[in-house]
Parts: structure tokens; C-alpha cells; sequence
């Protein structure tokens, strides 16, 4: 044995992965071959370290592990380098051959038949399958963000009861609360409020909203489903966020959330930006005009909105 060994818990606080994930990429992809105590404890050379790491930071940028284990530690550092100087296309995000269904598109089934079983056990094991397989942002992107739409979907159309919809919020929240950011973020990280306004009791949306706020390197603070515009402006404040970001799902015609939001806007200071979004969320569109929130359809718009407004606090700051 040559070199300092270090322990799984070093491995992966150094790596930003979980031991669970380390384990998984070892036994199924063997991502790196770990020496081994007389006690058959698992020991990390600084090379193996690194590949983890590498490994990690190609994952968290869309690619997956399928892939991106096929390549050398330099091959992984041009990778990385090239994500943080623009995104190109995602390994593994080429159509599918034809041959069966692709691993987000399994995954997707799988969590609905869970949800539709009411097997809570099962839809956290499916959403932890495809962390380990597809990565962060895959997994929101591919996963998640369809999951969480079709929830609120067949819910409309009476195909899930209100019952899925809590076992499904419940299970996604406690997921995704764990596999908040596995990387230290600055002091200078720019910051976000996430919620709901008053009345907005569907907090799904939200959620997936924190999670990729978290993912894109932004510090959250998530304060759940429906609050009164003063307890949004006293969070924005208390935490020194630059953003506000609304979820507005249900209901499509609650008089009483035009006021809110008017005085949500007058609460916040002027430099602070109201991002907007959610299946309602257009039913609102007059008054969001108004208050000139940022107003987003899609997963992929708040995804570039992010990143655009975390550019421009950095060339405000230089």
C-alpha cells in the first residue's frame, strides 16, 4: 500500500458525494477499486479521491455515470472545464436507439406506479436509483420535473387522489431535502427565496424550484407552501436573498392573490427580482406584468433565468 489512505467518510466529504452514492458507483459501475483493511474497511488513495470528485462534478452537470465512467481523470477534467465555460451536449442525452426504454424514462413509470400503490418506501428507493444513475441535474431535469407535472396533472383529471398527491409531496420533500447541495458553497453565493404566496397550498412545485435553485449553485432558503406577502419580504430581508421565486399552481382564480402579490413587491426592495411560475401562474399574468416579475414556463426557462441573473450580480460585483 503506497500513499495516504483515507476512509470512506474523508473520501466522500472531500468528493462532495455520500458514502451511498460512493458505494453504488463502486459495486455497479466500479468507478474506483478501493483498497481494503484486514477488516475489509474501504480505503481512498488522493487519485481515487480525485476521480470521485471529477466523477461528481460530471454528474452534477448533466452527464451520466453510464458515460462519463468510460473516461480518464484528464478526459473528466476537460469535461468539467468546458461545462464551467458553457454547456454543450450531454453525454447520454442522444436519442434512444430503440431498443427498450431509456433509464429517465423508466424511472418516470416507476415512480408513478409507486405513487399510484401508495408505497412510500418504493417511490423513495426510485428516486434514489436514479440519483445514483443519472446524476443531479439529469435527475431533475428528466425525472422529477416530468414526475411532479404529471402528479399535478392526473390530479386535475381525477386520476390520483388527493391522498397520492400528499404521499408524493411527503416523499419528494424528505428526497430532496437529502440531496441538497453536496458542495461547499461561498459566502458570495448569490441567494433565493423559494415558496408559495397565501393560498397556493400545492408545494411540489416549489419544491423542485429549491432543489434546482440549490443545484445551479444558488443558497436556498425554502419556506414551504402559503405565506402571507410580509413573511416573504421578512425572509428576503433576514437572509439578504436577491431573488424571490413563487410557485402558482391552484387555484387558477383566487381573488385574493393579486393584493398579495402587489404588496409582496412594495415589501421587497427594488433590487430584489420576483421570479414567477407554475401551471396558474399565467392565470396572473396581468398583475405579475405589473410588478414586473419574471415570469417562467417551463423547467429549462428557470434554468437559464438562474444562471442569467447570477451573471449579472458577478459583472455587477466586479
Amino acid at each position: 500500500m503506497t500513499g495516504v489512505q483515507h476512509s470512506i467518510k474523508i473520501a466522500s466529504r472531500r468528493s462532495g458525494l455520500s458514502a451511498h452514492v460512493i458505494r453504488i458507483w463502486e459495486k455497479r459501475y466500479r468507478a474506483v477499486v478501493p483498497s481494503r483493511t484486514k477488516t475489509n474497511r474501504r480505503l481512498y488513495g488522493e487519485e481515487e479521491i480525485e476521480r470521485l470528485r471529477l466523477l461528481g462534478l460530471a454528474t452534477k452537470a448533466g452527464h451520466t455515470i453510464k458515460n462519463a465512467v468510460n473516461l480518464t481523470n484528464e478526459d473528466l477534467r476537460t469535461l468539467v472545464d468546458a461545462e464551467s465555460a458553457g454547456p454543450g451536449q450531454r453525454m447520454g442525452d442522444q436519442q434512444s436507439d430503440g431498443a427498450g426504454p431509456t433509464p429517465d424514462t423508466d424511472f418516470l413509470g416507476q415512480a408513478l406506479l409507486a405513487i399510484k400503490a401508495v408505497d412510500g418506501a418504493g417511490l423513495e428507493k426510485v428516486l434514489n436509483s436514479a440519483a445514483v444513475e443519472l446524476g443531479r441535474s439529469a435527475l431533475l431535469r428528466q425525472t422529477l420535473a416530468p414526475l411532479i407535472e404529471e402528479i399535478g396533472c392526473s390530479w386535475r383529471r381525477g386520476q390520483l387522489r388527493a391522498v397520492h398527491e400528499h404521499l408524493a409531496t411527503a416523499v419528494i420533500r424528505t428526497f430532496l431535502g437529502n440531496f441538497s447541495h453536496g458542495y461547499a458553497l461561498g459566502e458570495n453565493a448569490p441567494r433565493i427565496v423559494v415558496t408559495t404566496p397565501a393560498g397556493q397550498l400545492h408545494e411540489l412545485g416549489a419544491l423542485l424550484v429549491a432543489a434546482t435553485a440549490d443545484n445551479h449553485g444558488w443558497r436556498v432558503s425554502y419556506l414551504g407552501p402559503s405565506l402571507p406577502s410580509e413573511e416573504i419580504a421578512g425572509a428576503a430581508l433576514i437572509s439578504r436573498a436577491r431573488v424571490v421565486a413563487l410557485s402558482i399552481v391552484y387555484p387558477e382564480s383566487d381573488s385574493s392573490l393579486e393584493p398579495e402579490l402587489r404588496q409582496l413587491r412594495l415589501l421587497l426592495p427594488p433590487e430584489v427580482a420576483l421570479i414567477a411560475g407554475g401551471r396558474a401562474a399565467h392565470a396572473y399574468g396581468s398583475v405579475l406584468s405589473e410588478i414586473e416579475a419574471i415570469q417562467t414556463g417551463d423547467f429549462s426557462a428557470f434554468c437559464e433565468i438562474l444562471d442569467k441573473l447570477a451573471r449579472n450580480r458577478r459583472q455587477k460585483a466586479l
